[in-house]
């Protein structure tokens, strides 16, 4: 499983630039103002030695009072989620009291911690990570989160000892497919799962108290071979029905991260919310198949399902290829169909594409709606190739293609998607621009453009 690091230290020491660095999002909201940050903010780590989830945190304040006693909760939570931590302080401020308390804090947590001079540029490294020996946390090491300078080193340095996660060279016959399922606390998820695996199949409960990580629960169904992710806690049988699941989100990015699958259940009665958006947006980030459980549907009176339907299309534009399944875990209503689209969706986000088939569905999409002309010069798509797989990636040699519209990528995906049968998975497309054979100064452009879509 990817591991987790949290982003700790007093209020504005540039915690959310950090964040937004390591991510190569600007999903943190950063201003210089202090405490902007309130609650955790959850990311998919970019920088350094091997991938992780990183958590962005507001501060911890060593005598709270009103909105600053909930911002700590949020603090100390990401800290017993997370595997290994990093203390920001700002170097131009110097060593403050507060930077004294939350290594202090830090120190209580008995997890690895790397202490992280920020605003150190254009300063003495000697000089400016002096003071801050006295925290006791271990050699300081200066950065400038604003310009990315010395992430690369300080994220070596956060991971040092770990085992990067794994490349996805499993034997699907062997192994199975691999499926998340997420969703709020209270949708139906232990319901759903206990329906998959069997009513029999007694799981150990959480331990109070504890941080489990993710477990792979292997079951059958209808021949195939499936593991199931599990962040909730499965439980025993006599508790699946009154418990209210609580597993952290830091897990169930592990979750999506891992999964061929993912599929997101909501309550029928609640539809979407703002946090199932996010989470959907993230598991779309992240390339992974997706598919939509709308649970408890055989309690919603028929009058109110169209008004239901409208706003689940509404709010979940974003994601169009998305199917929609209405099920009721408890009684096993759409049960079969929703895992037989959970099949057909690994199948989509794991086929191989010919090139030959590839180039020949670009050049069919190019004489049915040619890309738009960029100073007066129309931009060329010369071929394609496959460039991964899970989610598939269409990797597109031409022109200009710095210059492609999104709209117009958005319609190449949707071309490669009918035309490969790519049911509920994003399509990633990259772009390469090839050099200029007549001009000898431009190299060729090989750097990455993806674009799920």
């Amino acid at each position: 499983m990817l591991p987790i690091i949290a982003l700790v230290g007093r209020p504005n020491v540039g915690k959310s630039t950090l964040f937004n660095v390591l991510t190569g999002t600007r999903d943190a909201i950063v201003a210089d103002v202090p405490g902007l940050t309130r609650d955790r903010q959850y990311g998919f780590g970019r920088v350094g030695p091997m991938p992780f989830v990183v958590i962005d945190t507001g501060g911890l304040i060593e005598n709270p009072k009103g909105i600053e006693a909930q911002m700590r909760a949020q603090t100390e939570r990401a800290v017993a989620e997370a595997d290994r931590l990093i203390l920001l302080v700002d170097g131009r401020a110097g060593l403050t009291p507060q930077d004294a308390f939350v290594a202090r804090e830090l120190r209580k947590s008995g997890k690895p911690t790397t202490l992280a001079v920020n605003k150190s540029e254009g300063l003495d490294l000697d000089l400016v990570t002096a003071d801050f020996h006295a925290l006791g946390i271990g050699e300081p090491l200066g950065i400038a989160a604003s310009h990315g300078q010395g992430c690369e080193e300080l994220m070596a340095q956060a991971l040092a000892g770990l085992e990067p996660p794994t490349a996805d060279a499993t034997d699907p016959a062997a192994e199975g497919v691999r499926i998340a399922i997420i969703g709020r606390p209270n949708v139906g998820k232990s319901t759903l799962v206990n329906r998959l695996i069997g009513e029999e199949r007694v799981i150990a409960s959480e331990q109070p108290g504890t941080t489990r990580d993710s477990i792979l629960v292997p079951f059958e169904r209808d021949d195939r071979k499936f593991q199931l992710i599990d962040t909730a806690g499965m439980r025993r049988r006599a508790r699946v029905e009154d418990v209210i699941e609580r597993a952290s989100v830091a897990k169930t990015l592990q979750a999506i991260d891992e999964a061929h699958v993912v599929i997101l259940v909501v309550d029928a009665h609640d539809t979407v919310s703002e946090q199932d958006a996010s989470v959907l947006g993230v598991a779309l980030q992240r390339g992974r198949a997706l598919i939509l459980a709308i649970n408890k549907w055989d309690g919603i009176p028929a009058d109110q399902r169209e008004e239901i339907h409208r706003q689940l299309a509404l709010k979940l534009d974003f994601v169009p290829f998305a199917p929609l399944h209405f099920i009721s875990a408890r009684h096993g209503t759409g049960v079969g169909e929703l895992m037989q689209s959970a099949v057909r969706a690994y199948e989509a986000a794991m086929r191989e594409m010919p090139t030959r088939e590839l180039t020949r569905t670009l050049e069919h999409a190019l004489t049915v709606h040619q890309p738009p002309l960029v100073h007066g010069r129309r931009i060329k798509l010369r071929y394609a190739h496959q460039g991964g797989r899970n989610p598939p990636r269409v990797v597109i040699h031409g022109n200009q293609t710095a210059s492609v519209p999104d709209a117009y990528t958005r319609y190449l995906a949707n071309v490669f998607r009918k035309t490969f049968d790519l049911f509920a998975t994003p399509v990633v497309i990259e772009y390469r621009t090839d050099s200029n054979p007549y001009d000898r100064t431009r190299k060729m452009r090989r750097g990455p453009r993806p674009r799920a879509r």
